[in-house]
């Protein structure tokens, strides 16, 4: 077990990002993103380890500030000992219309890296924690809210585990291990409506704090 690991938790985008909505503006995804991760890093002090917010600003922190902020500390304790998850919300268009794409996936960067392990150990956590989100999908498709494609817990195993690869700027430009989380759609009217139940909402919170455990805890 290792709680000397610093856990920096990334509230994506900010309030004066636009666009960063559902179509009725019931779900702001720079409001649902830090309420999110005030409630993981709530969770996670109190089960002892340093976790901390790495955007208390509700303004749209450019990427750039955000990764220099992880790289200063990565300098000051070594990157072995930090990591990062970026919290999100998917959009499958920016035309402001409800859409059928649904459910719920982690990125990290290209190539094999300790972010897969970390992406992994989250993603095995969504299929835990998801389970009423998974157990209602097929019905909710049945009824059109998603098109046939969906899936519940997204996966790309063309390298063997089930994160997409991406050159999201925060996981490219951090020393440590960093990954993004797309916790459900904002433009799908089914997925916005678990998001903004306090059953999903604890549902997201809790797949976010298993998957850091089972990291921190086997490394």
């Amino acid at each position: 077990m290792s709680k000397n690991i610093i856990e920096y938790w990334d509230p994506g985008h900010g309030v004066d990002t636009a666009g960063k909505c559902s179509p009725d503006r019931s779900l702001l995804e720079y409001k649902k993103a830090r309420e999110l991760v005030k409630d993981i890093v709530a969770k996670r002090r109190a089960m002892g380890y340093d976790a901390r917010i790495l955007v208390p600003e509700e303004t749209d922190v450019p990427l750039s500030e955000r990764c220099r902020r992880v790289n200063e500390t990565c300098n000051k304790v070594g990157k072995d000992k930090v990591i990062v998850i970026s919290v999100h919300c998917n959009a499958a268009g920016s035309d402001g219309k409800w859409k059928t794409a649904g459910g719920w996936c982690v990125y990290t960067s290209p190539g094999q890296t300790k972010a897969d392990i970390l992406a992994t150990d989250i993603w095995n956590a969504a299929n835990e924690c998801l389970k009423p989100y998974i157990d209602r999908f097929p019905i909710l498709k049945e009824q059109g809210a998603y098109d046939k494609k969906q899936v519940p817990i997204r996966a790309d195993w063309s390298d063997g585990d089930p994160d997409y690869e991406a050159r999201f700027y925060i996981l490219m430009h951090t020393q440590c291990p960093a990954v993004l989380t797309e916790s459900l759609f904002q433009d799908n009217k089914a997925d916005v409506d678990f998001l903004l139940s306090p059953e999903g909402h604890k549902a997201i919170v809790d797949l976010h704090v298993a998957g850091v455990e089972k990291y921190v805890t086997s490394i």
